[in-house]
């Protein structure tokens, strides 16, 4: 997010030179909405991460005690401004949100409260990408439940909550 005072001038000055690609802003989902604020009508795709649906859990893997409340007010912001995704006569998407969300060992990402929240609080035709590459590295060892991969059952059990919940537009990545 402090990159965006000089992404707004780039583009700005691009726009002026010609630019029409869409331009798609790949972010961790924690964002100021203020922030955001001045990307409305600039950025064409978000891309966020939701990396957890509990603050408790937020707090003890990322030290931030807000992360749901803030990356929820985040990617509202972000679906207020351009709604879902919506594509050529191509298949190609110009415009929308694609949330991405990592499934964890014993749904520790909660990602059963990421998928609610989206099929309730924006919609059931939002793009989600359930990623199941979750990799134990670096300091995820000090954790014994998070020093595992997860398996077909834990991912299936994912993508079966997206299904129950009529999420229609779950890209499915892995297994």
């Amino acid at each position: 997010s402090h990159y965006v005072p000089q992404i707004v001038e780039a583009v700005s000055l691009a726009a002026k030179d010609g630019l029409t690609l869409p331009l798609v802003y790949n972010t961790g989902g924690y964002d100021e909405v203020d922030t955001l604020k001045l990307l409305d009508g600039i950025i064409d795709i978000y891309m966020p991460d939701i990396k957890f649906g509990d603050n408790l859990k937020a707090k003890k893997y990322t030290k931030s005690a807000i992360y749901f409340d803030m990356v929820k007010a985040a990617v509202k912001e972000m679906y207020r401004q351009v709604g879902n995704i919506k594509t050529n006569n191509k298949g190609v998407a110009y415009k929308g949100l694609l949330i991405r969300h990592l499934v964890m060992p014993e749904n520790l990402s909660d990602t059963d409260k990421v998928l609610e929240f989206i099929a309730k609080e924006l919609s059931t035709d939002t793009v989600v990408n359930l990623m199941s590459q979750y990799y134990p590295a670096h300091k995820s060892y000090t954790f014994p439940e998070l020093s595992r991969r997860i398996n077909r059952k834990e991912y299936g059990e994912a993508v079966e909550h997206a299904e129950k919940l009529g999420l229609t537009n779950i890209i499915e990545s892995g297994f």
